[in-house]
Parts: C-alpha cells; sequence; structure tokens
C-alpha cells in the first residue's frame, strides 16, 4: 500500500489558513503567520489540505 503526506512549498505558502481548517487530524500550523507546517506524524495522508489550498503549493508525496 502506498503511503502519502502532505507537504508544503513554504517559499509560496501565504499563511491563508485555507487548509487548517480542513484537516481533519489538526496536523497543520501556521508559523509565525508566514507559511503553514505540517506535522508529518499527525498527518493521514487524505488530501483534503492540498484539495483546498488555493495556490495549489500543497502536494501529496509518497512515503516510505
Amino acid at each position: 500500500m502506498i503511503k502519502r503526506k502532505a507537504a508544503v512549498s513554504i517559499r509560496e505558502c501565504v499563511a491563508c489558513g485555507c487548509c487548517i481548517k480542513v484537516c481533519p487530524r489538526q496536523a497543520i500550523t501556521v508559523l509565525n503567520g508566514i507559511y503553514a507546517q505540517i506535522d508529518k506524524n499527525l498527518c493521514v495522508g487524505c488530501g483534503a489540505c492540498a484539495k483546498e489550498c488555493p495556490a495549489s503549493i500543497i502536494t501529496m508525496e509518497v512515503t516510505k
């Protein structure tokens, strides 16, 4: 089974918070009002944040 985790391009993130609102595990926080950070231990790879991101800068990465 392929496991996926969300990843944020911090250079492009504008910390709008849309991803935080849809994360079912509360795995996303905004650091210093600058960019979103995803806790890989909490992320279940559902992809809700990637779908919600208006800038499409959250991607789903394959993990081991």
